[in-house]
């Protein structure tokens, strides 16, 4: 009888040097987080850097269900995809986690934890993040349909002192993309 031999699983060549870090992006909903995390993965991925996303909206979907959103749950949420990207930075894996994570308290809770954190603040004025709002949450915050929001109802602590700001209602997303890339190559976590 022969067998025939597994199909190998071939890893890309990073084509470029890099460490395990985090990018933690922080910001109001509708600011930008998902977007510019987006341009990131497929620059990762051209460059074969392993790396993992962790978007808010799909870790409440799967890892935080059942979590609600007041300040205890949220606190749980943010420790929980914090605990993740500690695991992956400290295996050698780019961790980019996209969460509104409104409380600066919890934010640095996880900054120390991980250590090797880049902190994003994805800044835009509220009524801009109305505007962009697709699915309509912000109305229904402000119909009080949605307890607990964000800017709304719920407060939002701006980072103290991120790491990079990105102003999307003044810059693309790609713009936003490249200062976060060159933060991290002077910062020494990438090499191109």
């Amino acid at each position: 009888m022969h067998v025939e031999p597994q199909a190998r699983l071939t890893e890309i060549e990073p084509k470029c040097n890099y460490t395990g870090f985090t990018v933690w992006f922080t910001g109001l909903s509708g600011a930008g987080k998902s977007t510019i995390s987006q341009i990131l993965t497929r620059e990762f991925q051209r460059r074969g850097i392993k790396h993992e996303i962790l978007d808010g909206d799909v870790v409440r979907t799967h890892l935080s269900k059942g979590l609600g959103f007041s300040k205890e749950d949220r606190d749980i949420n943010i420790r929980r995809i914090g605990f993740v990207c500690h695991l992956l930075t400290r295996n050698h894996v780019v961790a980019i986690a996209a969460a509104i994570s409104p409380y600066r308290a919890v934010r640095d809770e996880v900054r120390q934890m991980i250590g090797h954190f880049v902190e994003v603040f994805v800044k835009a004025p509220l009524e801009v993040c109305e505007e962009r709002d697709v699915k309509g949450l912000y109305k229904k915050a402000r119909a009080g349909e949605i307890k607990e929001f964000t800017g709304i109802s719920d407060p939002y602590e701006e980072p103290l002192n991120p790491e990079v700001i990105c102003e999307t209602h003044r810059e693309t997303p790609e713009q936003s993309a490249e200062k976060i890339l060159s933060k991290l190559r002077e910062l020494g976590y990438i090499e191109w």
